[in-house]
This record gives structure tokens, C-alpha cells and sequence, in this order.
């Protein structure tokens, strides 16, 4: 399971329903900004607005887009990364890792030499110059949250094309790296909008550049790769700021709660400290994360192990921040655990 969230496949084989399943594995905020009642009045009988100038709207009232930066939104952070590295063409391709897979695998598909730098351990080491450099901050599966400065200097003096995934910063009280974007014209900022408000089944996800890196992008683009009721329900869900505020102290209060769930079962010798919607813990004594996955079956619940993460193994698993129910849940479930 390379992405966790099949929730489908699992039920089929418990011969349960999706929505008894407890999922673990898929880091979604477990609110929504809105409910779907919102879409009730949506036209369908015309296109949807190629330019989707008032979810572009939404999102520069949401963010805090630079003048001399623009958007190009897509049908989702993976859909938006595909393209991103096909306009590019990079020869050296740096991946901070641990990270999730899709970067290694766009890159085996363009024939990029790939450069992979364990963050835990060499987060400053030395790289090709005029190399393409990726990071993903807050960083996943671990969540930690970085502070970009001294990075950022150093991959400017190298003449290097920055593409930042923001995709979990919604979740932390920190500054996005666009505004850096004015002053940088090979910098790229990646947001996905499915986790933070809770709608993975709404595929959006955008890239911030500077006007001519986005208009250089637009070329390879089609028409209409939303649909109005993708745009509808997100324009809704950005409208809502008071969720921002209710969804961080909400995260860190479940994230709390797992956190201590994890500690109390006696399971893992190190809970990872992150600033996301998730946790990364190790097994003790080098643990099989797919015998603790299959024992948790029982209870209908599905965890993600995180062997697929460059530089992490089957001990090492993630769990996403659910509700009060679910992680309570989990908590009795861990702790009738022997592996």
C-alpha cells in the first residue's frame, strides 16, 4: 500500500464497509470546512471556467500571495508534481528524504539522475550546483517541521531550482516560503488542499512561481482539469478562515493524544516529535510494523508502514491524527498487542 488509504481493499478483505474501517493510514483532517450542502446549486450544464478565476481568487484571499506571483492549480499535489518535474526536465534531481514516493518514481520515469540526502543525517551536505532540489516541510512521514532559512541561502548560491511541498503547512503556525518567490525566480511552492480540509475525495493542489515560470508551465497544460463542483466545494471550504484557527489547536490537542496513546502501549522505542497530522514511531527491538498492521485487523483498524520511505524500514510506521473515538480505540487496541 504505497500511499495508505485504500480503505477499499481493506474492508473487502475484513468483509466490512469502508466507513467501519478505522483509518490510520491516510493522513486526512478528520473535519470539514463545509458540508456538501454547499453544492446543491452548482450548474452543471455549462463548463466549468477554464481559468478558474474565482477559485484563484479564493486562494489569494486564503494565502498570502506576493505581487509577481502567480497560480496554477491542479487535480491534486501528486497530479501538480507530475507536471511540474515534466516542464522542468531536471538532470540532477535532489530528494531530501525519508519522503513519500512520487518524487523518485516521476524521476525514474524522466530519466533524472536522482540524489538522494538522508535529512536525519546530512541535512547540509554538499550538492551539484544547478541541481533541482526538493523538500517537503513539514516533512513526511515524520512531520517535523524546519526552519528553511539557512537552506534556502544555500541553495541559491548554488544556482539551484527550489521546488518547496508545502503540503502539510496548513497544519502549523509558520510561514509559507512564497514570499521568497519575488526574489528568487527558480523557486516553486507546492500546496495540496485535501488534507488540511478534510476532503481527499476533492483533488486540488496548487503551484506558486513567479508569473513567467507559471505562464512557461500553463503551455503544457489542459483545459479544464477541475470540475465545478471541485471548485465550488474549495472555494467554500477557503471562505471559511475560522477553521484555520479551530483545526490547528484541534490537531495538536488529538496529536497530543496520540502521542501519549503510542507512548502507553510500550510498542516503540521512539515517537518521532512532529508538527503535522500524523506521527512516525519505531518499533522496539526492530519490530515487523506489518505484525503489528495485521494484528490491529481485528479491531478494523489500518496503520501505514513505512518500509517505502527511502531510508526508513518495515519498523518504522506512520499514524495520521483521527478523532478522540478512533484513537481511543487505538489505544486499547495497542495495548492487547504481543508481537
Amino acid at each position: 500500500m504505497n500511499h495508505g488509504g485504500n480503505i477499499y481493499q481493506f474492508a473487502r478483505r475484513l468483509g466490512c464497509l469502508p466507513e467501519q474501517v478505522l483509518d490510520f493510514s491516510a493522513n486526512i483532517n478528520p473535519k470539514q470546512a463545509v458540508d456538501l450542502s454547499c453544492l446543491h446549486n452548482v450548474s452543471l450544464t455549462a463548463y466549468a471556467d477554464p481559468d478558474y478565476s474565482l477559485l484563484k481568487q479564493a486562494f489569494k484571499q486564503r494565502y498570502s500571495i506576493p505581487a509577481g506571483v502567480d497560480i496554477e492549480p491542479f487535480n491534486g499535489a501528486s497530479a501538480a508534481i507530475f507536471a511540474l518535474l515534466r516542464g522542468l526536465q531536471p538532470k540532477d534531481l535532489v530528494l531530501y528524504t525519508p519522503l513519500y514516493g512520487e518524487y523518485a518514481h516521476i524521476a525514474g520515469e524522466l530519466g533524472c539522475t536522482v540524489h538522494n540526502i538522508n535529512r536525519f543525517q546530512h541535512l547540509l551536505a554538499d550538492i551539484p550546483k544547478h541541481s533541482t532540489v526538493i523538500f517537503v516541510n513539514p516533512s513526511t512521514p515524520d512531520g517535523q517541521l524546519y526552519d528553511m532559512q539557512q537552506l534556502l541561502a544555500t541553495w541559491q548560491a548554488a544556482g539551484c531550482t527550489i521546488i518547496i511541498d508545502e503540503s502539510f503547512l496548513d497544519f502549523c503556525e509558520a510561514d509559507s516560503l512564497a514570499e521568497h518567490i519575488t526574489h528568487y525566480d527558480k523557486l516553486y511552492v507546492i500546496k495540496s488542499l485535501s488534507k488540511f480540509y478534510g476532503c481527499a475525495g476533492i483533488r486540488i493542489g496548487f503551484i506558486m512561481a513567479g508569473t513567467a515560470a507559471i505562464t512557461e508551465l500553463q503551455r503544457f497544460e489542459p483545459a479544464w482539469k477541475l470540475s465545478s463542483l471541485d471548485m465550488a466545494y474549495m472555494q467554500q471550504a477557503l471562505a471559511n478562515t475560522g477553521f484555520i484557527e479551530q483545526t490547528r489547536l484541534q490537531t495538536a490537542h488529538l496529536r497530543d493524544l496520540l502521542h501519549h496513546a503510542l507512548q502507553d502501549s510500550g510498542l516503540f522505542d521512539k515517537i518521532y516529535p512532529g508538527q503535522a497530522n500524523f506521527l512516525l514511531a519505531r518499533l522496539a527491538d526492530g519490530g515487523n510494523g506489518y505484525q503489528l498492521q495485521q494484528q490491529l485487523e481485528s479491531s478494523r483498524i489500518l496503520i501505514r508502514v513505512c518500509d517505502n520511505f527511502e531510508g526508513l524500514d518495515k519498523s518504522h510506521l506512520r499514524f495520521a491524527v483521527k478523532d478522540e473515538q478512533a484513537i481511543a480505540q487505538l489505544a486499547r487496541s495497542l495495548k492487547e498487542i504481543r508481537l
